[in-house]
């Protein structure tokens, strides 16, 4: 490794104190002021073309190599999660949100961070890099869709030529061990879909049932029957999961309600997979309201695609890996995740990798730690480094092939 692809201990501090910062004004969402603030000014001084976002506070930066004529690209996502973070006891634990209600409980913090370094590394070998890079700092991944929002504005050719691989690290505070970069060929994510699933009867008193038309009992069984036949007619090796978690019906014991209510969100691997999944919620809603004699409204709102790895990207980032920080230090997931990222806009659209990196304490069983999105999360802040030069090397070996 080319040791100014070395993260200096002076460099390292000051990502996290970045981190730190952004940490403590976490923000929601596609307008996150605050935190574009602190990217734009950790990339002040630097040689990089810096452009924000109209319809999001995105910041794109673009490091200018020495051959134009092929460009990589670089994610960090930077929005927080409406929960309340959990105070730690932990003396290496940054300071918490000041911010009711919103926490940085997924490491995007972290994420800001490392793109940052890499940044510096990247600008530090600018004579060296065959192309350019863009460093795409993107709000709203938690359910807003940042990243089509970034597409649609131009983050893919904002070095001039499109982007040719791409690449995402995402810090993980349980599973993967302490600095362990884990990630596959192939799906690595799952789609995510929402349905909210409407049976509409006719109301009455529970103690004349027989006058009625009650909803609740047939939505009941919408829910068990998606299961069964979950079990019965899905392929296990291209999986599909729906699982509810909203249900609502009534007002009080002894009145039949008019309507009842329950919304799920449906998980898939495939874009065969993602169809099949929604043709069986509407398959089984459909059947059983005839059965029990009601109506139903299935609607259904896409969320994100299967993130997709490229099988050659993935290769690259086991090679860079083992080299770079040993053999050790990488991954090879046997199976996919049940979770979802906008990252897989990107990938839709060029090859490019996404990839985990445990951050749960060294000290940690990464099992018996605090999971991603809840309040007691911790991410240990030593891996920004890391992920700094992972990021940096990718870039400099994607763009010397």
């Amino acid at each position: 490794m080319n040791a100014s692809t070395t993260v200096a201990p002076e460099l390292a501090t000051r990502l996290v104190d970045l981190r730190r910062a952004i940490h403590a004004e976490p923000e929601l969402g596609l307008d996150l002021p605050r935190t574009q603030a602190k990217v734009l000014d950790a990339l002040s001084g630097l040689d990089v073309e810096v452009t924000t976002g109209t319809a999001l506070s995105s910041v794109v930066a673009v490091v200018r190599g020495r051959r134009r004529g092929r460009a990589v690209l670089l994610r960090g996502d930077m929005d927080a999660l409406p929960l309340t973070e959990t105070s730690s006891n932990r003396n290496d634990a940054p300071p918490p949100s000041t911010i009711d209600g919103v926490a940085h409980a997924c490491g995007h913090d972290l994420h800001v961070a490392g793109v940052v370094g890499a940044a510096h590394l990247l600008a530090a070998r600018r004579d060296e890099l065959d192309g350019d890079v863009v460093l795409m700092f993107q709000p709203g991944e938690e359910g807003y869709d940042g990243a089509r929002y970034m597409i649609d504005e131009g983050v893919l050719d904002a070095a001039g030529p499109r982007v040719s691989a791409a690449y995402a690290l995402h810090v993980m505070a349980s599973a993967v061990p302490h600095g362990v970069f884990a990630t596959r060929p192939g799906p690595v994510l799952s789609a995510s879909d929402y349905a909210t699933v409407t049976v509409t009867g006719v109301g009455g008193h529970s103690a004349q049932p027989h006058l009625a038309a009650d909803p609740l009992p047939a939505a009941c069984a919408m829910v068990t029957t998606i299961q069964t036949r979950i079990a019965r007619s899905i392929d296990v090796f291209d999986p599909v999961i729906i699982g509810v978690g909203r249900f609502e019906a009534g007002t009080a014991a002894a009145i039949i309600p008019t309507t009842a209510r329950f919304e799920a969100t449906l998980r898939s691997f495939s874009a065969a997979g993602r169809e099949r999944a929604v043709a069986l919620l509407r398959d089984v809603c459909t059947g059983v309201a005839a059965t029990y004699g009601v109506t139903v409204d299935v609607e259904v709102s896409s969320g994100y695609g299967p993130t997709i790895n490229t099988a050659d990207e993935v290769d690259r980032v086991e090679r860079t890996v083992t080299e770079v920080f040993g053999v050790e230090r990488f991954l090879r997931w046997d199976a996919p995740w049940p979770a979802s990222e906008d990252f897989s806009r990107v990938l839709d659209e060029v090859p490019g990798a996404f990839v985990g990196l445990g951050a749960c304490p060294p000290e940690a069983d990464p099992a018996a730690c605090v999971d991603n999105h809840a309040g007691g999360a911790f991410f240990d802040e030593s891996v920004i480094a890391d992920a700094a030069t992972l990021l940096a090397e990718l870039a400099i070996r994607r763009l010397a092939t």
